[in-house]
């Protein structure tokens, strides 16, 4: 059996001190970069595994970030928050944590599962997604001084935000999908969306009531609302084509919805109604780019969820470790701010997207965030979604 590999081996192959070594290992801020790169290759070269246990018991710190597995709404819409959690995964592992998942119905069960993790793997930070209005969840961290960050933004809370978060500008990426439809000559423009009070799907609604209000067109009467899938997206959208003026296009809140508004668009006769005979398919957009959306050639916005995933752990990072490198973004640069253009989470993250039809993605405008600065207010991470042009619009 080969002898294991000690940190001890490590420092001499390297040429620093143990300390040294520990440091790179536990909190990399505080080493030079020339002699971080060092450390890391003897670590590689050497092939040495620091002991986790040894460690949480050295530093005090676990190296897991806790976070909710999402329950399925359905087999369309459920697989987005499978994508971010594959990039939390990645993130973290980059950054030397571990994902620790857990369940919860609501924020009163989320809260006890917290308190119960706490007690049982003393997770170093938390993850929250599906941020609402009055979140219980947010409060009560912040209570206990405990690291997070939400993949979402506060919404509704007074005073504005207290914690980081991170986001995708919703109201961007529809405003984007409206413009869009406008420039291909349609004028009637319906949206299917949630029901009103949902924090998500009112932002989206606002970026297509806003874009057809500056473009000279009344959105009143062209707004259906469902919490449902895809049954309910092909009933809201008969309801708009059978309209006494009927809709041209529709843009929905989700491809769940977008995929039975489709189904609605290619029926016999659906084109006809709509536009006055001319026998014209009707546009339909939706929101999320699955699979499925990919699959039936849906022209869907496209949320960057690697990147949000990885500003969630640099952001965690910076909180924790002093910063450091995380997915190839550089939490120390410019005082603890993101450097863009390292990083990728700014303008042209989203390379062009080839569709089945041979198209581009249309994209958005470049990414925002505000300033991190040390003892500033908490970091807010805007990013944009990139609409893919398929065949439906």
């Amino acid at each position: 059996m080969a002898q294991k590999v000690t940190i001890t081996d490590v420092a001499r192959h390297a040429k620093v001190s143990r300390q040294t070594v520990s440091n790179v290992l536990n909190t990399p801020g505080l080493v030079r970069e020339d002699t971080r790169r060092r450390v890391l290759e003897a670590v590689e070269t050497l092939g040495y595994r620091a002991s986790q246990a040894a460690r949480q018991m050295r530093t005090g710190r676990s190296r897991l970030i806790a976070t909710r597995i999402e329950p399925t709404r359905d087999d369309i819409d459920g697989t987005v928050y499978d994508r971010f959690l594959h990039g939390l995964t990645e993130s973290a592992a980059e950054a030397g944590y571990r994902v620790l998942l857990y369940t919860a119905d609501d924020d009163q069960s989320e809260i006890a599962t917290i308190d119960d993790l706490l007690a049982a793997y003393e997770p170093d930070a938390f993850v929250l997604t599906r941020t609402h209005h009055g979140d219980m969840r947010t409060s009560w961290l912040t209570g206990r001084r405990l690291p997070f960050v939400t993949f979402g933004r506060p919404w509704g809370m007074p005073g504005g935000p207290s914690h980081p978060w991170v986001d995708v500008d919703g109201a961007a990426g529809t405003a984007a999908a409206t413009r869009h439809l406008l420039d291909a000559g349609h004028r009637r423009i319906g949206f299917i969306g949630w029901p009103p009070g949902s924090g998500v799907g009112d932002d989206r609604r606002a970026g297509w009531a806003r874009t057809l209000t500056a473009a000279g067109v009344d959105p009143a009467g062209l707004d259906r609302a469902s919490d449902g899938g895809v049954a309910a997206g092909e009933a809201l959208a008969r309801d708009l084509l059978d309209a006494d003026r009927p809709a041209t296009a529709l843009l929905c809140v989700s491809d769940s919805l977008a995929l039975g508004a489709l189904h609605a668009a290619r029926s016999p006769g659906a084109g006809g109604r709509a536009n006055g005979g001319a026998g014209m398919p009707i546009a339909v957009i939706g929101f999320d780019d699955t699979s499925a959306a990919r699959a039936m050639g849906l022209t869907s916005l496209s949320q960057p969820l690697a990147e949000a995933a990885a500003c969630c752990v640099a952001l965690l990072a910076r909180a924790l470790d002093g910063a450091g490198v995380i997915g190839g973004v550089d939490g120390r640069a410019n005082g603890g701010a993101f450097d863009e253009a390292r990083s990728g989470v700014g303008l042209g993250a989203h390379g062009p997207v080839a569709t089945p039809a041979g198209r581009e993605t249309s994209r958005s405008p470049g990414s925002t965030m505000a300033p991190i600065a040390p003892g500033g207010p908490p970091a807010q991470v805007l990013l944009q979604p990139s609409l893919v042009v398929r065949r439906s619009a």
